[in-house]
């Protein structure tokens, strides 16, 4: 465990985040928007795909449903077609459920505790943390990969196996509570900045996992089903393998899975996506 940080090594930290923010902060769209639900949609997007991936998708969710009660009244195959492309899609699953629960519970609106934020689906702690920081200026305390990469590359230099326990006091230590916003943003700005110049930090985290290939993987597959069900309408699992070129095995794999999550019903030996089009048989027209 590295020694307890100095009020000098805190403030150093704190105008080298804030110094490479003026010098070279990111701008994207949600952060222009205090909009609850427009930050959510973003926040969850944002779930393990890169912000660049993002951004076009967040411009035609907002425009498309700007809040909940649009979403909710969307038809799930609709959905599915919007989020195409952006990877784990139980996540447009769970945006889904979420809109519907806050149109029955909240009225339409976003709770701002962040215990009320976890109880939505797929919202876990990190995610209600940076919604009320986002959205409701709350100073919550959160860690996410490019705010690790901040705290392990200045206070935990040549430390391996560093816990996130270990990085949360220094977290809230550092936080600049009157401009909660804008610290979270140039705390990501600089994690991001640091593994452009330098070998990735978060390589030396206790949490730090390489993902897996995505060629040849069950996620391929399930996304492959998914852009078929949601583009073509319903179909059974031989033109499913035609369709995608992927072995009979693993696609039958991934179509359970998915009808486990409820993205995939099944129906007379025909896969579709709940809600939406009807089997497509050979000989339709």
């Amino acid at each position: 465990m590295a020694p307890e940080p100095t009020i000098d090594e805190i403030e150093e930290f704190k105008a080298a985040v804030w110094q490479n923010y003026r010098e070279r902060g990111r701008r994207f769209p949600w952060r222009e928007t205090t909009d609850p639900w427009a930050i959510l949609l973003s926040e969850v997007m944002l779930q393990q795909t890169q912000t660049e991936r993002v951004i076009p998708y967040w411009h035609r969710w907002v425009s498309l449903w700007p809040d909940p009660q649009a979403l909710a009244s969307a038809p799930f195959d609709r959905v599915l077609r919007e989020w195409s492309g952006l990877g784990y899609n139980r996540r447009a699953r769970y945006l889904v459920q979420t809109a519907s629960l806050l149109v029955q519970n909240y009225q339409g609106h976003l709770p701002s505790d962040s215990g009320e934020l976890e109880k939505l689906p797929g919202i876990g702690p990190y995610t209600a943390r940076a919604i009320a920081c986002f959205a409701f200026a709350i100073p919550s305390v959160f860690i996410e990969t490019n705010i690790r990469s901040a705290f392990l590359h200045f206070f935990f230099p040549d430390q391996d196996g560093v816990g996130d326990r270990e990085l949360i006091p220094l977290v809230e230590r550092t936080l600049d509570r009157d401009w909660v916003r804008p610290w979270y943003w140039a705390l990501m700005d600089y994690g991001a900045e640091l593994k452009k110049i330098s070998p990735n930090p978060n390589r030396r985290s206790a949490h730090y996992q390489r993902q897996s290939p995505f060629e040849g993987s069950l996620r391929q597959s399930r996304g492959a089903a998914l852009k078929i069900l949601s583009h073509e309408g319903s179909q059974d699992l031989g033109t499913l393998v035609r369709l995608t070129g992927i072995p009979e095995d693993r696609l039958a794999l991934a179509l359970s899975k998915l009808r486990d999550e409820g993205l995939v019903a099944e129906e007379g030996g025909y896969y579709g996506i709940p809600g939406g089009n009807g089997p497509k048989k050979t000989d339709d027209p």
